[in-house]
């Protein structure tokens, strides 16, 4: 008895299955980018990546076991000469899926599988980080300085309050005891 198909099942039979995954991925090294229904998107994307990462390799056995999947050498060159260099550095990863919204005529749930072919962005080394961290715990003391002035601007705020009942003239007073610089 064969092995269960991991995720939904598409198609009517295995053999429909493999074909109808081997033209979407053949679609997708073309277009870079197709719209398909989330399901088909989902179990497209293990054997786009799987096939990207045999051309990053590059070798003879390897694009014949992509022509074995595929069946086109239109697309498997593309694959090998085109989309491989671009991912050269990118380890994994090489498919996005978004998430579209729903068809119109059967309201099946709809996404966009692409290639991700920007370069890689590296993060910054452990190093750095903790070179980063150095200077915001220096940082920390001044942060403790900082409630006290908040109490003295909340005092400020207090005494504005009560001038406000008081004459207009005691208004113009505060106002200009507040543009004078304070000390911290």
């Amino acid at each position: 008895m064969p092995t269960p198909t991991k995720g939904p099942r598409l198609g009517g039979g295995p053999a429909h299955e493999r074909l109808l995954l081997a033209n979407l991925a053949a679609a997708l090294f073309t277009h870079k980018s197709i719209k398909t229904t989330e399901a088909k998107a989902k179990r497209l994307r293990p054997l786009a990546e799987r096939l990207i990462t045999f051309a990053k390799r590059g070798d003879l056995h390897a694009r014949r076991r992509v022509l074995a999947a595929i069946g086109d050498k239109e697309v498997v060159h593309i694959l090998f000469t085109e989309i491989a260099p671009l991912v050269a550095e990118r380890e994994g990863g090489y498919t996005r899926i978004t998430k579209l919204g729903f068809r119109k005529g059967d309201n099946a749930p709809l996404a966009q599988i692409e290639l991700v072919l920007e370069p890689v962005v590296k993060k910054p080394s452990a190093k750095k980080a903790a070179a980063a961290a150095a200077p915001k715990a220096e940082t920390k003391p001044a942060a403790e300085e900082a409630p006290v002035e908040e109490t003295e601007v909340a005092e400020e705020v207090a005494a504005e309050d009560v001038v406000e009942e008081n004459a207009p003239e005691a208004v113009e007073e505060t106002a200009a005891e507040a543009a004078e610089p304070t000390e911290a």
